[in-house]
């Protein structure tokens, strides 16, 4: 099996493998999908040889997203429950930054699998909303920010000879 087979077939393994034994599926689903979507993207990117340029874009993402809910306050920032750090929605962000890299790169051309991963970062906003951690102007602040950030590219490598 070749590295794209076997980038592929570790990526749809880490999907399958992550799921969290919790009571409500749909909440699990947006869980499995904050790892397991940013995970297949690695595998990829690294298979690819763009690991640093899609590193670099990760850790853009973090830091946006954790700037922006140690900042955001009320009443944008408040979660249903109450509490702070609400804007925008890791879970979202992470998701659909894994899920834009993937589109972008590692099944272009394939537009019904563009779509399904769009339509997996949109149903991990939802599930957020739905588990009552965000409302869903933090959620799709966090999708947006994602996706943005997972289709770019910066074009940043590291060309290391040792």
């Amino acid at each position: 099996m070749g590295r794209k087979h076997t980038s592929r077939a570790l990526a749809a393994a880490l999907l399958i493998g992550a799921a969290p034994a919790q009571a409500d599926p749909f909440e699990d689903f947006g869980t499995v999908m904050k790892y397991g979507l940013p995970l297949a993207a690695a595998a990829c990117a690294a298979d690819q040889d763009r690991l640093a340029d899609f590193a670099l874009r990760g850790g853009l993402q973090v830091g946006i997203v954790l700037g922006l809910k140690r900042t955001v306050g009320a009443p944008l920032g408040i979660r249903p429950s109450g509490l702070g750090e609400g804007f925008p929605s890791g879970h979202a962000a992470s998701a659909a930054f894994g899920a834009g890299d993937l589109a972008a790169n590692c099944v272009d051309g394939n537009a019904a699998a563009q779509a399904g991963l769009v339509a997996a970062a949109l149903l991990t906003s939802a599930s957020r909303v739905h588990a009552g951690e965000h409302t869903p102007a933090q959620a799709a602040a966090g999708t947006a920010i994602g996706l943005i950030l997972g289709a770019s590219e910066i074009g940043f490598r590291i060309d290391a000879k040792f």
